[in-house]
């Protein structure tokens, strides 16, 4: 483990250790909804323990009532259900709501990061409340970040095709989210089909999609290794930006000390996060071998190829929403700053 690894572990600890409890002068009681299947990591790893520190801190005063597996909406409506009311706190994929925030999936871009932790902490340093993709977007939208994750980089698992090098993935129907990595897919030459990820192991087993891209764990959580044969290893395809987030009229009606206490929870779940999601990716694909998936190790060439085109899709992605009168380039610009300050 390197030194930088050790210090960023001691941080992670000393940020929980250090939600000491907070009073509270009133009883609040919250919602918090997701499209996430009961159990799934992320939400395990983040929003439960999130509302355990927020009801710690505030001496019991504020309880959370928690609604999984979309039982208030599908992952595509919590956006507006989170700033409407309906939930207080909600689940937002950016790629799920990309004609409403398109900017904010800029962390699923293939840039120059391998881990959850390297693209989670550079994209909360531009999301988070005052930063310039919370001034782009999270506002305007009316809604406050209060933690993320970005998760580890995906790779390609198909139902049948084996995956020995770039030829490999011509004409595969490819799930995907849309925005970057449409663009992804479509430069190495797949067919994107954008669904969310609680529709493909349906999507898998009725041959409506040939292929998905995933990091390892959320193959495991959606059961959907029954019906998967190969993958991809050691390649970045991009990733997936996961936010939880408040209505900012739901925030500025919560008591200060509240806030205190969602803030310094948020701050700690973004970072230990991120570090599970790192540990669990090579857990998970040892169980995916061990379950019968072949991952393969494409040619040198054909790596460089891949690379070099997928190197291209910021490029491309911020280029397509300047067109659009949105500041592509400088959020690029401002998460690529990130991503090398989290380098050094």
């Amino acid at each position: 483990m390197t030194q930088k690894s050790i210090g960023f572990m001691a941080a992670v600890a000393m940020s929980t250790l250090s939600l000491a409890p907070v009073a509270s002068a009133e009883e609040i009681s919250l919602r918090a909804a997701d499209s996430f299947p009961t159990g799934h990591y992320i939400a395990e790893n983040t929003l439960k323990i999130f509302m355990e520190q927020v009801t710690e801190m505030t001496n019991g005063d504020v309880s959370f009532e928690y609604f999984p597996a979309q039982q208030l909406g599908k992952a595509k409506d919590l956006l507006s259900l989170t700033k409407d009311g309906v939930t207080d706190i909600g689940y937002v994929g950016p790629s799920y709501v990309s004609d409403k925030m398109p900017l904010s999936s800029v962390g699923e871009l293939p840039e120059a990061f391998t881990t959850s932790c390297g693209g989670t902490l550079a994209y909360w340093e531009i999301a988070k409340p005052g930063g310039p993709l919370d001034a782009a977007e999270f506002e305007p939208n009316g809604v406050r970040l209060l933690f993320a994750m970005v998760l580890p980089p995906y790779n390609v698992v198909t139902t049948g095709q084996e995956l020995n090098g770039f030829d490999s993935l011509a004409n595969l129907k490819i799930r995907s989210t849309g925005g970057a990595k449409e663009i992804a897919v479509l430069k190495f030459g797949g067919v994107p089909v954008q669904m969310p990820a609680p529709e493909v192991r349906e999507a898998l087993s009725r041959g409506t999609i040939d292929a998905g891209l995933f990091p390892y764990p959320s193959i495991l959580a959606y059961n959907m290794e029954p019906f998967l044969k190969y993958g991809t290893q050691d390649i970045n395809f991009g990733s997936f930006v996961a936010t939880y987030v408040i209505s900012i009229d739901r925030w500025n009606a919560l008591p200060a000390n509240v806030q205190e206490a969602m803030t310094k929870a948020g701050e700690a779940v973004t970072r230990s996060g991120c570090a599970v999601a790192d540990r669990m990716n090579g857990e998970s694909k040892q169980e995916l071998a061990d379950s019968g998936i072949v991952f393969n190790t494409f040619p040198d060439a054909d790596v460089a190829k891949l690379n070099e085109m997928l190197g291209g899709v910021g490029a491309e992605w911020a280029s397509a929403l300047d067109a659009r009168g949105k500041p592509g380039t400088d959020i690029l610009n401002a998460f690529r700053a990130a991503l090398a300050e989290q380098s050094n």
